[in-house]
């Protein structure tokens, strides 16, 4: 099993990925969201000079926000840095598009997007369509520094859907999920993962999953309604319910609203309706806080029943019988997102009491 952690890009603290490696981390991954933090090539940049060992990559990238050829150079450059200790984590823009009020690229863009991008990764000659206009690319040599296309930059797409799934089979190296630590999720998402694969006709030899996901590692006589676990759990409970609202938002299918929300879910969907902005702007303050910390409103939702429905908890002990059972599932790698007050304490305490457990 790996372990990682999501990092809030911050380029003013880029020593946090150095810091993780010292601890042990096998990766970070730095997030790609233009309306929240800094911008993660140049962070990733800065943290690729101070490390060694760590791998480090897009966590994940964002196809709506660059075309194909400048991601492909992005993620070269960084792999120039940092030689093979780099991936490239890629999304639709689930959320970095939704906080703008606009929708994630669609998948069939997505496809072909990924296609170009994989060609270029493997220095191959590519038709690429721009503005309808379709034209084949390749890279410019201009000598040695530039970019490195030589040292393999793994491919893991982020998918939930069933669509975005069979992409990930037929143009990742990976698949990275929510919940992936789950075995019902895993499964399902596997055997889409598997149908995109066999459409594209590749084998899934190699193929690494990752679950995002946070970890509550409960100190002695700690309640999960006690403020102090609030504290390490709260950004991340907000982030799954976001979530699962913007999905529920755009299809109003109930069944994607898991068991462990409906308690609060009509709670919830009241404290939207309340926003004080118009109807047009919610876009604005549904993700507000989005993965470092939790509203002064959003406080109710976050109960023990939301607490243990999103994240892994428990003792040291418990945390590590969870993930050997998720590694015997087929999980390959575990990665949190702990808030960004307390994710010096989480990457620390996870690393000291429960990785060596596994």
């Amino acid at each position: 099993m790996k372990f990682s952690l999501h990092v809030q890009t911050r380029i003013t603290d880029w020593q946090l990925i150095k810091e993780l490696e010292d601890l042990g981390y096998d990766a970070a991954w730095v997030p790609d969201t233009q309306m929240m933090w800094s911008d993660c090539y140049a962070t990733m940049a800065l943290a690729a000079q101070a490390t060694s060992r760590i791998r480090i990559g897009t966590g994940v990238a964002i196809a709506g926000t660059r075309i194909a050829p400048t991601t492909a150079a992005a993620i070269a450059s960084i792999n120039a840095i940092a030689p093979g200790r780099v991936f490239l984590g890629i999304g639709t823009g689930h959320t970095a598009m939704r906080v703008m009020g606009q929708d994630p690229i669609p998948i069939n863009e997505f496809r072909d997007y990924l296609r170009v991008v994989r060609a270029m990764l493997h220095g191959e000659e590519v038709d690429y369509t721009y503005r309808g206009r379709t034209t084949d690319i390749v890279w410019q040599d201009h000598g040695p520094g530039f970019r490195n296309i030589e040292d393999r930059v793994p491919i893991y797409v982020a998918a939930n859907g069933p669509r975005a799934l069979r992409t990930a089979g037929m143009y990742g190296d990976g698949l990275v999920s929510i919940f992936n630590e789950q075995k019902d999720v895993l499964d399902f998402n596997l055997n889409h993962v598997r149908e995109g694969a066999a459409k594209a006709g590749r084998g899934m030899d190699g193929f690494h999953t990752v679950t995002l996901t946070n970890a509550v590692v409960l100190r002695a006589g700690e309640k999960l309604s006690d403020d102090a676990v609030v504290e390490r759990a709260g950004s991340w409970v907000t982030t799954a319910l976001h979530f699962v609202y913007e999905i529920w938002r755009y299809t109003k299918d109930d069944s994607v609203v898991p068991d462990y929300m409906k308690d609060i879910w009509e709670e919830y969907n009241d404290h939207v309706e309340n926003f004080p902005v118009p109807r047009e702007k919610w876009h604005q303050l549904i993700h507000e806080g989005h993965c470092s910390y939790y509203t002064s409103g959003e406080r109710r939702f976050i109960t023990p029943k939301m607490i243990e429905g999103t994240s892994l908890v428990g003792g040291p002990s418990e945390l590590a019988e969870q993930i050997r059972a998720a590694e015997a599932n087929g999980l390959g790698e575990v990665s949190l997102l702990p808030p960004l007050a307390n994710i010096r304490e989480v990457a620390r305490d996870f690393a000291e009491q429960v990785i060596p457990l596994c």
